[in-house]
């Protein structure tokens, strides 16, 4: 007996659904998951909260016909797109689909994407980006290319209105890697993706340089080596919930504050390991990591670009609840130096914050820019002044901590108050001068300690009397360049009674389009 025309369009359906989520077919999930790689699907699953996801366009296909290809058509074209939640929060999710023409974009693919961006922008909800693909489908040409410039537009226009996240789950090469490269945050695996301009054989075909697509592009190239990528995870599960973590720290959208959570941290408790924690001896290295840990909710700081650019520090963490971003010179590496590196990681960490209303923190030791050829042939110059320009920027609250050495243009670089921070402590072991005391003393007495009887006796009266003056932070409180010298046990409650303090300040910077940063 024949079906209803109302049953059939049921089983039509349902037939149809199912086949968009075969994808590329048994076989290809197989191979998927022996190169230890997750389905699209299946990453999705594990990102989302279970349930929630809402796939839109499962029957779109592509509109190639030539090369064969108008007998290759595979429902949903190779990219899952849809919505969903995190933590109970709505956010936008493409997955590129490997087991569907290499995840190649078409024309209909990029559509795909565009419609998800375009929807998180209007209705402001972060965007997500699953990236798994062989790049742009060649049998296409023109219109792959174009598909790729609409997603970059809509990067562009969505930078800074709500978080974009990348994760790079497998091969992202060529235009491909520019999407990323404008997001805000890029996740890479460990040995399964990675990411290059041109590839391997490119590179030895032109330049006769012979190296492997993990040391060119891979993981941790990108988070030591070139500064693109942001998180190195073990594997895909450990990346897709290190997402989950960082969005928990961000506001969906620029007009929305921060997400608050409970604290069962003390807002009072004092550290009393902070009492020792920097040396006395102002050459000896230690851990700024220490001094971080010791002040935010549950010793938990989640640290972004961990591997690069050492010498400084940049993450997340909550103070009585509320999210902050922390930069911090590291005077374990470097002696806490500014660099080209350090500089430019920084000032994009920082802009970020401003960019989402999050609260700034800043902790100090820093002896100045590192100086050599190759950091001035480099531009520091320029790199620094990002920086700069980055802090001077940024209208969020902003408290500074000098823990020890603020010397030279560096001090003024580091949230000083001179450039608009609203609340700037300083340890009692603080030393804010123009250099330290035995390059003045050298430059300012140079004549006296030449005509001295004994020249090194003298200098080291001099240095003495120097480090007496500037190796502490009275002047420059005398000055009300610092609001409070403070004791380091107490740096948690000083911080969160600023954070409360501040919590409704609101600062505008001059009407313009935009500024000029000094790319």
């Amino acid at each position: 007996m024949d079906l209803p025309e109302k049953d059939l369009l049921r089983q039509r359906l349902k037939e149809m659904e199912e086949q968009a989520r075969l994808g590329g077919g048994e076989a290809r999930v197989q191979k998927q998951h022996e190169a230890g790689k997750l389905t699209a699907r299946e990453r999705i699953d594990l990102l989302l909260d279970p349930g929630s996801f809402t796939e839109l366009d499962k029957f779109v296909t592509h509109r190639a016909s030539d090369f064969g290809m108008a007998e290759k058509r595979i429902l949903g074209d190779g990219v899952v797109t849809g919505y969903g939640t995190i933590d109970g929060r709505q956010v936008f999710v493409f997955a590129q689909d490997f087991t569907v023409f290499g995840g190649s974009l078409s024309g209909a693919y990029a559509q795909k994407i565009c419609k998800v961006m375009d929807l998180a922008t209007r209705v402001g909800a972060p965007i997500i980006g699953l990236n798994d693909s062989g790049g742009a489908r060649i049998q296409e040409g023109v219109e792959s290319l174009a598909g790729y410039a609409d997603i970059f537009l809509r990067n562009t226009l969505a930078s800074g209105v709500v978080p974009q996240v990348s994760l790079i789950l497998g091969p992202c090469a060529g235009g491909a890697v520019y999407s990323p490269a404008i997001t805000d945050f890029i996740v890479m695996v460990r040995d399964t993706s990675f990411m290059f301009v041109t590839g391997p054989d490119v590179i030895k075909t032109v330049t006769h340089e012979e190296v492997t697509k993990e040391s060119l592009g891979g993981a941790l190239a990108h988070n030591q080596k070139s500064g693109v990528a942001h998180f190195a995870a073990d594997n895909e599960q450990a990346g897709l919930l290190l997402t989950r973590e960082l969005l928990s720290y961000l506001p969906s959208n620029n007009a929305e504050d921060p997400p608050t959570t409970s604290c069962d941290d003390d807002p009072a408790r004092a550290d009393e390991a902070l009492k020792s924690v920097v040396p006395a001896n102002p050459n000896k290295p230690y851990d700024m990591k220490e001094i971080i840990r010791a002040a935010v909710d549950s010793r938990r700081f989640f640290e972004v670009q961990e591997l690069y650019a050492q010498n400084i520090v940049v993450g997340f963490a909550r103070l009585n609840g509320r999210s902050v971003g922390i930069v911090a010179n590291q005077p374990a590496m470097l002696a806490g130096c500014l660099d080209i590196d350090a500089s430019a990681k920084a000032a994009r960490f920082v802009r970020f914050c401003d960019c989402f209303n999050i609260p700034l923190i800043t902790f100090v030791d820093v002896p100045g820019f590192l100086p050599g050829t190759a950091q001035e042939w480099g531009g520091i110059i320029k790199h620094g002044a990002k920086l700069l320009y980055a802090f001077a920027e940024a209208t969020v609250p902003k408290i500074t901590v000098i823990t020890r050495k603020a010397y030279g243009g560096a001090y003024d670089v580091m949230a000083s108050k001179h450039i608009r921070a609203d609340v700037n402590y300083a340890y009692p072991t603080a030393e804010i001068a123009v250099m330290g005391p035995e390059g003045a003393v050298n430059i300012i007495f140079r004549n006296e300690i030449g005509s001295a009887k004994d020249p090194n006796e003298e200098r080291a009266r001099l240095v003495a009397e120097y480090r007496e003056k500037f190796a502490n932070p009275f002047k420059a409180a005398e000055l009300g360049y610092i609001d409070e010298v403070i004791r380091p046990e107490e740096t948690r409650a000083k911080l969160i009674r600023a954070l409360e303090m501040l919590k409704d300040k609101r600062q505008e910077n001059p009407v313009r389009k935009h500024g000029n940063i000094p790319l």
